[in-house]
Order: C-alpha cells, then structure tokens, then sequence
C-alpha cells in the first residue's frame, strides 16, 4: 500500500478547511457573496459597498467561529436570524436562494457523491441517500445542515442589507447592529455556560505511575483502532474473533471518548494522555502542526523503545514522524486488506515494540452510507476478520509470545453521515478490549474511563516514564492479580 503523498498531505489539510464546520462558515459565506456580487453589481460603487460593509459582519464570523451550537443548543441559531428580520432587517430571496442551493450542491453532490466517488469508489448514484443524512447530522464539521443554514443565512442577509444600503430609522440601521450584537453575545454566552452541560469530565490531576509489577510487562504492545466503529453496531455485527477477545481478555464497557470528537483529536489524547486545551490539536483541522505535549513515542525512546503509528495523512499534522502515513485515496473494499499488509511489512521490517494501526473502512462507510444500514455492520465484519488475520500472522512470526493486544474504536458515529464531533448517542462511548498473557481473562470493567488512559497504560506495561502531561489513570483493573500470574 502506498504511503500518502506530499499532495495528498497537503490536499488533506485544504480539505478541511471545508469540512470542519468553523473555518467552512467564512469560507462559504465569502464565497456564496462573490458569487451573487458577480451578477448583482455593475458598478464600482456597489462592489466598494460590498467590501466596506464586510466589516459589520466581522463580529459575527468570529462569534460563530469561537462557539460551537452543539446538539440541541443549534436550535436556537434561529432565534438571532428572526430577531434580524423583526427588528427591520431585510430578507433578500434570491441570494438566500443561492446560498441554499450552492451549500446542498457541496454537500450532497460534491462532498456526499463525487468526492467520495472519485476517493474511495462510492457510487454515483450516492446522493439519493445523503441528502437525507446531511438533514439529520449533527457533527462539527460543514454537513451539519441544522447548523450551518441559521449561521450562514444570518451572516449573508446581514452583509446584504448594509451592502445594499438599505438602512434608515424605519429598517435595521446602525444603532441597531449594536443593540442586535450585544443580544447575540449575551444569548451565546447564556446558551453555552447553563445548557452545554454533556462534554466528559476531565480528570484534575495528573496522573501517577503505579508501583511497577514486572508480572504485568509484555515486550510489545498492538494497538489496533477501527475508526468510527459504533460501539452498539459493534454489539450486532458478525465479529466472532472479537467476540473471542472479549471472553479471554478484558472489556472496558463504558469506555469515553473526549470533546471533540474528531479523528486527530482523539488520536492525539489517547496518545499524549491528555486533553485538547494540553496537547493543542482541537480539530481535524490543525492550524499548528504538532502535539504541545509529550507522547507516548517520547516516552518509549527515554528507555531504548520504538513505537510506531500507521495511520492516514491527518495524524501527521498531530504526530508528525511517528507516523507511518497510508493513503486514502482508494476503494473502500480495499483499504482496510491494504492497510494490514502495510502493518505486516512495518512489524516485519521495523519490529517496533508498540505498534498502533489505524482501519479506516468501518469510518468511511459510516460517513458516506450512515451507521444506520448494513454496509456499515459489513465493514465491521470484515474488520473482524482481517484482525484475526492480522494476529494470526503475528503468531506465525513469533510476535505474539509475549504481547498484549488492545483494540479499540477512537469514537463513535452518530446517525445521519457517520457523524462524530458533538458527542451525539453513538459517539461518546466505545468499544475497548485488552489481551494478552498479564491480562484478565473474561472480566468486564463496568465503570467510566477515559481514552485518555491509553497512554499510561502503555507506558506502564512497556516500562516507560508516563508522557509529561498524562492525566488518564492506568487502566490497572484488566491486570492479573499477581497470584494469578504465579499460578498460571
């Protein structure tokens, strides 16, 4: 399998200027009033209007910009825009109309159809189901319909009235804008400080390692993480070797991701031990590249150990070259056989002693056929099964004598595009199963943990120092009892 290239590291990040929800909302709405400028004005005077007035919105694009509407909170975005329009703002249709049609054409016919036909084989035919689930999703990424519209409907009629100089005593004037801003922000403000109430609880204080038990310690470590795999679809798939791990190892049944849930973000906590305000990675969308923190591949190499990630062209922007990079772009049927034949030539070559994989064919189906339909348990099973090879050929090689093994999913996926971000019902909590010769056998850990607890943990059990901003506890409940271990 091919390495993701420089261009595709590149596109990759371009990409999510458009799909992350908060850079996409100027973007878009920048982009929909060019657009309309171009027919509507026809003199100099007019476009001179347009770019002063540009100024009146700036407020606005920075308020969006730094609060999320999560979940039910996006309900209220229309109380704003109905308090523009009573107060004597105008409503111009035809660049509404525009804005309407240009942002369902990216989403379901660009993003939704021919994006993911030409990335990863979808068919063309995939807008007749994706309109349906850019309506329900409700991530923090562009496809959020219930989102994006109130915002980018608002700030576009706004631009437009003052644009066209429609103001006077009788409509929205100056003073007005004033008044109507400072309603926004102390309505944001209320909304977010006593109803956004559901972001998983951080752990306060840094983590301690435990007193080492060398019972516990295995010579490597295998990571391997099926993104976006739904931990209720995971329960109703066809997945009989995980289904054998989970009765001769160790289940974490109420396993929580972190705020927000998004790809780079969960991969850079469950591998720094921290969370976004430490590590600095808030999105898919990495504005600086590189964690802030220390990681657990720091950790290894204080004591002579290697670790490695084998993962897609997003995690370089966190990890950097830790990351043993794949492409993505290619059929979905292929990419997950593609990637463990990566992993087997990376453990054949390098023989890393902590070796992380990404699977990425259970998240993509998820975002471009929804979690809700039986493609997503199919990718599922043969996720199953390609572990199971994957294992088995360790066993052959003679890797996994003294190996712990740890499968996860770095969230969930809503309903609607597979969405994650928001921590809607299926994203927050996730499937999480150790085994291994220090592991307990058949054991189900029902209290709350953390992803964040990775990194410790893997640092325990190889012998390293924990990362420097490691808050998550060591997962030590799925660990033998020391006269367990004896009598084995």
């Amino acid at each position: 399998m091919k390495s993701a290239s420089k261009f595709e590291k590149f596109a990759a990040r371009c990409w999510n200027l458009l799909n992350e929800g908060k850079p996409f909302t100027p973007i878009f709405v920048i982009g929909t009033m060019l657009i309309y400028q171009l027919f509507a004005s026809n003199t100099m005077e007019e476009w001179q209007a347009v770019g002063s007035s540009f100024l009146f919105i700036v407020p606005l694009l920075v308020l969006y910009f730094i609060y999320d509407f999560p979940l039910f909170l996006r309900n209220y975005l229309w109380i704003p825009f109905i308090a523009f329009i009573l107060m004597g703002g105008t409503v111009d249709f035809p660049l509404m109309f525009l804005a309407l049609g240009l942002y369902f054409f990216f989403t379901v016919f660009f993003w939704g159809t021919i994006y993911y036909y030409l990335r990863i084989g979808i068919t063309l035919w995939n807008f007749t189901r994706f309109w349906k689930l850019v309506l329900k999703n409700s991530d923090s990424t562009s496809g959020n319909a219930q989102e994006q519209l109130p915002k980018f409907l608002l700030i576009l009629m706004l631009w437009q009235h003052f644009a066209s100089g429609q103001i006077s005593s009788e409509a929205f004037n100056y003073s007005d804008l004033g008044v109507f801003y400072g309603g926004v922000l102390i309505f944001t403000y209320i909304l977010h400080r006593y109803l956004f109430d559901w972001k998983p609880k951080p752990y306060e204080q840094y983590a301690e390692m435990p007193l080492i038990d060398s019972n516990h310690q295995t010579d490597r470590v295998v990571v391997i993480v099926i993104d976006g795999m739904r931990k209720e679809r995971f329960y109703e798939a066809d997945t009989p070797y995980l289904d054998y791990l989970k009765e001769n190892g160790t289940e974490y049944t109420n396993m929580e991701t972190v705020y927000p849930a998004r790809t780079v973000v969960c991969f850079s906590s469950m591998f720094t031990g921290t969370y976004p305000f430490e590590h600095g990675i808030k999105s898919n969308m990495v504005y600086k590249l590189g964690i802030k923190t220390e990681s657990i591949f720091d950790s290894l190499r204080k004591v002579g150990k290697k670790g490695r990630l084998l993962g897609i062209a997003h995690l370089v922007d966190a990890m950097g070259s830790d990351v043993e990079t794949v492409t993505a772009v290619m059929n979905n049927d292929q990419a997950d056989p593609n990637i463990m034949q990566r992993a087997k030539k990376i453990m054949k070559e390098q023989d890393p002693d902590l070796f992380i994989v990404q699977m990425i064919a259970t998240d993509q189906t998820g975002h471009s056929r929804g979690v809700l339909y039986d493609e997503y348990l199919q990718k599922i099973k043969e996720a199953d099964a390609l572990v199971e090879d994957f294992v088995g050929w360790l066993q052959n090689e003679g890797k996994m004598d003294n190996t712990t093994l740890i499968i996860c999913a770095d969230h969930g996926q809503a309903d609607g595009i597979g969405g994650h971000g928001h921590l809607d019902e299926g994203e927050r909590f996730v499937p999480f199963i150790m085994h291994g010769p220090t592991i307990q056998k058949g054991v189900k850990v029902e209290e709350r943990h953390s992803l964040v607890s990775m990194a410790s943990t893997l640092a325990y059990i190889l012998g390293a120092p924990l990362p420097d901003h490691a808050r998550g506890p060591v997962l030590k409940e799925a660990f033998l009892k020391r006269k367990e271990k004896k009598n084995e």
